[in-house]
């Protein structure tokens, strides 16, 4: 392999396209993809991407979603030497128009069914991008505005392919993703070649993917836990297999249908297939590893999963975006990981070499080794800041004995040689003058029975309440938080949904949990009563 000494994010893609062409490098639904018919469909569209922005463009969005465009997009963006810019139609409308604006893209791929909302993305926009149709031709496009130049699928057809592919640096951005924000705008987050190279060694050093691999793709590409599919099956001659959303909430069949070897997503699908008794022991046979990223991996859903799959190694990544992808992991081991857990959830490990932590008080004073404090890190994965935002990056680096380091905002302690995480310093509230771990209250509800458990502060800031679900009858896990925890930290109801709501990453949704819980609808839903409050444990 070349990529070692080639910074550039796609460059696996083209190895191997050159080495074994006629492989699979991607399934969608029914339809496969060969490492060359993917290569030569992703030039042709790169020359396309470099004729229309008179050069090398900068960024390029791709909006698309689980299609040809989505993924073969990306890998043109790369080849024009253009960062690339995931977009989702599940996103209202506003919130990629800011995208769009912000990063200034200079092209957009579309596709076929988000095409619908492209006029109301594009309303507005002060500069237009060239749009880039890549399953649609123009007859079918209806209007986009005179302003708008368009390249729709007869112009891709008959594209030649780029064959010299602009140059790149490690410190060339690879990809612009935008986050979450606390004030509501989201943040952009640049990932250097650089960053994801490091990432991607690391984790090849560990996983030894192969050509004979098969790689699921559990989550939109707005979400940076789908660089880790892309490119670890790209960049080693494997198979990505998109899943379907349907395919994703009941994957044996899917799982069994593709040979698939590695599973990556969010531990919340592993609880809810764990609610709905999806995870029959041994009905994952073809795995040989099991991921889970993004939230808390919940013992209980790693012992059934591990059930499920046992001849899968399982395992919990931990990581900011900003610290690309995943920076820490823990080995699931059933003889000795629960004993290991902390509140009901896994350890998020060790950091991955290369990478340098530093636990540190709220003045960001390194504490003593097993005391607790926010994790913060640094190294060749940590991102150079945010897009545009130089008081935004200067709040959330810093620079510590000659490194620069990203504060991920996690409480974590040091256990046995493993980090353990103990929630967000945002999630640490005080009620009533006493400091309460919301992850504390939820580790007593799943162990009482609960397959989900969320704590927060509503209807006021000082009142607790709790909403579980998987069980038939909240009761006995108020009475359980009651026999466990003190008064304060007791939650003065335990609330029943169904399931709990999620975001475009599959994490739980805590602010479309309280606007659940403010609908009258919910107030017919009888919650249990304040438990009898015992004596003696202010």
């Amino acid at each position: 392999m070349t990529t070692a000494l080639n910074p550039r994010l796609g460059a696996g893609l083209l190895e191997h396209a050159r080495l074994q062409p006629a492989r699979t490098a991607l399934t969608v639904g029914r339809r496969d993809y060969s490492y060359e018919e993917a290569v030569d469909t992703a030039r042709r569209w790169a020359s396309l991407l470099v004729e229309a922005a008179g050069g090398r463009p900068g960024r390029v969005g791709v909006f698309a979603y689980r299609s040809e465009a989505s993924y073969l997009g990306v890998a043109a963006a790369l080849f024009a030497g253009a960062a690339f810019v995931p977009l989702n139609r599940k996103f209202p409308v506003e919130r990629t128009r800011s995208m769009l604006e912000r990063a200034q893209v200079d092209a957009l791929i579309v596709d076929a069914a988000s095409l619908p909302a492209l006029p109301d993305v594009l309303r507005g926009l002060r500069r237009k991008p060239v749009v880039l149709l890549a399953d649609v031709v123009r007859s079918e496009a209806g209007e986009l505005g005179p302003d708008v130049r368009v390249l729709d699928a007869m112009d891709l057809a008959i594209a030649q392919p780029l064959l010299q592919l602009p140059a790149v640096a490690a410190d060339d951005i690879a990809y612009l993703l935008f986050t979450s924000g606390s004030t509501g705008t989201p943040k952009g987050v640049p990932v250097t070649h650089g960053n994801v190279r490091a990432f991607l060694d690391a984790n090849q050093e560990r996983y030894r993917i192969t050509a004979d691999d098969r790689l699921t793709q559990t989550f939109d590409q707005t979400f940076d836990l789908s660089v880790f599919d892309l490119f670890m099956a790209w960049e080693n001659g494997a198979r990505l297999c998109a899943m379907d959303p349907l395919e994703i909430i009941a994957p044996a069949k899917y799982l069994e249908r593709n040979a698939i070897t590695v599973w990556f997503s969010v531990p919340s699908v592993g609880a809810v297939l764990r609610k709905r008794g999806a995870l029959k022991p041994g009905s994952m046979p073809t795995l040989r590893w099991s991921l889970f990223c993004g939230e808390p991996l919940p013992r209980a859903t790693a012992e059934a999963w591990q059930a499920a799959a046992p001849r899968s190694t399982v395992e919990n990544l931990y990581g900011p975006t900003e610290l690309t992808v995943a920076c820490t992991v823990h080995r699931w081991d059933p003889a000795t990981s629960p004993a290991a857990c902390v509140h009901e959830n896994v350890p998020i490990g060790r950091p991955y070499q290369g990478l340098q932590p530093l636990v540190v008080d709220e003045e960001l004073n390194p504490v003593a080794a097993g005391e607790s404090g926010e994790l913060c890190m640094a190294g060749a994965q940590t991102t150079p800041g945010y897009w545009q935002a130089p008081d935004l990056t200067a709040e959330r680096y810093f620079r510590h004995g000659g490194r620069t380091y990203y504060r991920t905002g996690d409480l974590v302690r040091l256990q046995d040689g493993e980090y353990v995480c103990l929630g967000r310093n945002d999630q640490q509230v005080k009620v009533g003058g006493h400091r309460v771990e919301l992850g504390e209250i939820e580790a007593v509800l799943r162990r009482a029975g609960a397959v989900e458990a969320v704590a927060l502060l509503w209807p006021d800031p000082d009142t607790l309440t709790a909403v579980v679900s998987g069980v038939p009858n909240p009761g006995p896990l108020a009475a359980a938080c009651e026999a466990a925890l003190p008064v304060y930290m007791t939650p003065r109801s335990v609330r029943l949904v169904d399931e709990m709501p999620v975001n475009a990453n599959g994490k739980v949704d805590r602010a479309a949990l309280r606007r659940l819980l403010d609908s009258p609808a919910d107030a017919d839903r009888a919650p249990t009563p304040p438990p009898t409050r015992r004596k003696g444990l202010a």
